[in-house]
């Protein structure tokens, strides 16, 4: 077994599994980025290779500095899988495919040398599925290490381990995941999207759909949905658009295929005939054409632009100064309770998506400070949604729920009269 690690490989040089390569550089780890050989290659590592050709020029840059690529060595799965046998983590980058990734195991297993850590970058598949078939000393080491986009400067990393797992591995990754690599290591249970991602894929997927319901603007919702909730100023269209509409389908679909039946997000989620337009036409966000908003340059101009939610037109975008957002100030709980839509849009949205989330503890996480800080470090909420709750007023919040005649989740009921956070000597417990 590895009590420290010093050599590492990454295995799939796309855009996580090279900016991964990339970041452990920069933590002064030497590096084997591989990927396969494509058919007709003249270079059997073109693959690696035009991967950190690319990052050379990123922005913002992968590399903390320029010769630090000189720390990752590319390689290849057909002629180099012996050089895993010098690693002491391994870390599978490679398509969200179960199949693809079992073969992989399977190779990795047998080049590897004894003891070594394998993690994977999934977001989506379980840790159960992908041990499956795999040897009792594959199972032992392994585990999963989600980064977040981009890798250096996202600092959540949701740390998923097995019921075989090697304690010692798990102590090793957070020691060396939060020391070495600077992230703020949150552990997960093996569930569906693990935290952040379940828990704000909900949450997109309710602010978007509840804006299109009550007839707002994206300017009006990225506006509710960002300062007066402390959240980013991209709020949540911007948000979108920054990680990319096409993305939205495949997440659903996965979820759709693992989650429980009785999951909320089943009840919520729906198709919305505009965003499949807008997907097919290449209007995914800023990797395409534009999204949500866009940049309009005929005539040599540049005019932002914000699409219409009713028919996929465009029209210039407006600065979204609400008078709700004025007086309610920091009161979150004043915004929720006028009857406009502005604050039928809030209320709905904190309301749905806290709610889950507090529907989700323990099954998810084994308390609410993970819970808080994957989402504060994974999305970049200044608040976590049981902060929020605190925020609202749990008892308040509970009230709400049964006049509309809604389900409290236990552990709200739990809070009642006293919230989820104390604060004592100027800090919080």
């Amino acid at each position: 077994m590895v009590d420290s690690i010093k050599k590492t490989a990454v295995i799939g040089s796309g855009v996580m599994g090279s900016q991964i390569a990339a970041h452990l550089a920069n933590a002064g780890f030497e590096v084997v980025l591989m990927d396969i050989v494509p058919d007709g290659a003249s270079d059997p590592n073109q693959l690696a290779k035009g991967a950190l050709d690319r990052m050379k020029t990123m922005d913002p840059a992968p590399f903390m500095h320029r010769d630090f690529v000189k720390r990752v060595t590319p390689a290849n799965l057909h002629d180099d899988l012996k050089q895993l046998g010098e690693a002491d983590w391994i870390i599978e980058a490679v398509i969200e495919n179960p199949a693809i990734k079992s073969d992989l195991y399977k190779k990795i297993d047998g080049a590897r040398k004894k003891g070594s850590i394998i993690s994977s970058n999934t977001s989506t598949i379980p840790l159960d599925t992908l041990t499956r078939n795999q040897s009792e000393a594959f199972a032992r080491d392994f585990l999963i290490t989600h980064f977040f986009n981009p890798p250096r400067y996202m600092r959540l990393l949701e740390l998923v381990a097995g019921p075989k797992t090697d304690p010692a591995h798990i102590k090793l990754m957070r020691e060396v995941c939060d020391v070495k690599l600077g992230k703020g290591v949150v552990d997960a249970k093996d569930t569906p999207g693990f935290i952040a991602n379940r828990i704000g894929t909900y949450w997109m997927e309710a602010a978007v759909l509840v804006a299109i319901d009550l007839g707002l603007t994206v300017e009006e919702a990225d506006a509710v949905l960002s300062k007066p909730v402390n959240m980013p100023k991209t709020g949540v269209f911007g948000l979108i658009d920054l990680v990319g509409l096409d993305l939205m389908p495949l997440i659903a679909k996965s979820f759709l295929a693992t989650l429980p039946k009785d999951d909320a997000y089943r009840v919520l989620h729906r198709d919305v005939p505009l965003f499949q337009k807008m997907i097919a036409d290449g209007y995914t966000g800023r990797k395409g054409k534009g999204g949500f908003y866009r940049l309009n340059r005929e005539g040599g101009g540049k005019v932002k632009e914000a699409v219409n939610l009713t028919d996929g037109s465009y029209r210039k975008a407006s600065e979204s100064k609400l008078p709700q957002l004025e007086i309610a100030g920091k009161n979150l709980r004043l915004l929720c309770e006028g009857k406009d839509k502005i604050s039928q849009y809030a209320w709905r949205v904190l309301r749905d998506g806290l709610s889950y989330a507090a529907s989700l503890v323990p099954q998810i996480a084994e308390n609410i400070i993970a819970v808080d800080q994957a989402m504060c470090l994974g999305y970049n909420w200044g608040d976590g949604p049981f902060q929020l709750l605190d925020r609202l007023g749990a008892d308040w919040f509970a009230a709400r729920l049964k006049a509309e005649g809604k389900p409290v989740p236990p552990l709200l009921e739990k809070a009642a009269g006293k919230g989820f956070y104390t604060v004592r000597d100027g800090r919080m417990h």
